[in-house]
């Protein structure tokens, strides 16, 4: 067990880390984040224009300096972007400040969840499933790496996935108080 103030949901995109996230906070009696929103709220605009603006590198940067605030914070759940385990240094901060659960799914249900978004960067390409691909082979260690929990959201409603997580986190999340 690791015993964290905060519960941290990574995975891939599509895998439910908001949706799911909300829920599981509301059942858990705990504060949500989702961090791409607060990423948004502190830019004053959306991902995609930071990605537009700054490139990849500098919404890395500014969702590292939002991953340690959010840490800083209250206990909470917290939803991360798919790629926050790409930098060691948040790496670090997620195995030393959160219980983590790992969010997975199948490149197949990533892209029946994700056929009609058009918000994400990373996906504003013409092969949308070897974006996909390519990205869950450069992340799955990543993500094996700092979590504590490991939970496939395959063929799950949002409501089912949180139904059963929070049975899971209530077995092995011990929870702390939040850092000063």
């Amino acid at each position: 067990m690791n015993p964290a103030p905060h519960l941290i949901l990574i995975g891939p995109m599509g895998a439910g880390k908001s949706s799911i996230g909300r829920r599981l906070a509301e059942r858990l009696g705990l504060p949500f984040t989702d961090m791409d929103s607060a990423i948004e709220a502190h830019a004053g605009t959306k991902v995609t224009t930071i990605f537009d603006l700054e490139g990849e590198a500098g919404f890395r940067a500014r969702e590292r300096e939002m991953l340690a605030e959010v840490l800083h914070s209250p206990a909470g759940v917290i939803a991360t972007g798919g790629g926050v385990v790409l930098a060691e240094d948040n790496r670090r901060l997620l195995r030393e400040g959160a219980f983590v659960v790992h969010l997975d799914i199948s490149v197949e249900g990533q892209l029946e969840r994700l056929a009609r978004d058009r918000t994400r960067p990373l996906l504003q390409r013409p092969d949308r499933e070897a974006v996909l691909r390519t990205l869950a082979e450069e992340r799955a260690a990543l993500y094996a790496d700092v979590a504590d929990l490991r939970f496939s959201t395959d063929g799950m409603s949002a409501h089912e996935a949180a139904l059963q997580l929070a049975r899971l986190v209530d077995a092995k999340w011990q929870r702390s108080e939040a850092a000063a």
